[in-house]
């Protein structure tokens, strides 16, 4: 929702969204982290139609994706796997959430995104991820840590 009253604040609000979705999983809630990432798209649609795709596409289900993985994969092929795949499907959300927020949603990208947009998306998107994705897994980790210090 904070994407309906700034543009600017639309990036800020998918990463609050997704460390609301890091709470109830730091306490191995799957269900409780689906149903939260439910509530946050549906509560967020009346005001920001098509903002939430980015959410719904890739935001809102790569902390659920990482909390399985991080549960579930041990081996570092399977890890490599994991990881290509995400990326595949970050690339992916990036190239229909621009197209989605360009032409339904009305935001105006910068001039070289739109002459570039298959090097920015494909490369840069790749680029991102790389940091990204390790990044989430790391907040994912102090998360669990500082609701582990409020329990005692």
């Amino acid at each position: 929702m904070l994407g309906s009253l700034n543009p600017y604040l639309l990036a800020t609000g998918y990463l609050i969204a997704v460390f609301a979705l890091m709470i109830p999983l730091a306490k191995d809630f799957v269900w409780g982290a689906a149903l939260c990432y439910l509530a946050a798209g549906l509560l967020a649609l009346p005001l920001c139609l098509w903002k939430t795709v980015p959410y719904f596409v890739f935001f809102g289900l790569h902390p659920i994706v990482n909390y399985l993985q991080k549960k579930y994969v041990k081996s570092s092929l399977g890890r490599i796997l994991c990881h290509i795949v995400k990326t595949v499907w970050f690339v992916f959300a990036m190239w229909l959430s621009y197209f989605v927020l360009s032409s339904m949603a009305g935001l105006v990208f910068p001039e070289w995104v739109a002459q570039f947009l298959y090097y920015v998306i494909f490369i840069g998107g790749t680029l991102v991820f790389f940091v990204y994705d390790p990044l989430i897994f790391a907040c994912q980790s102090s998360m669990e840590a500082i609701l582990r210090r409020l329990h005692r």
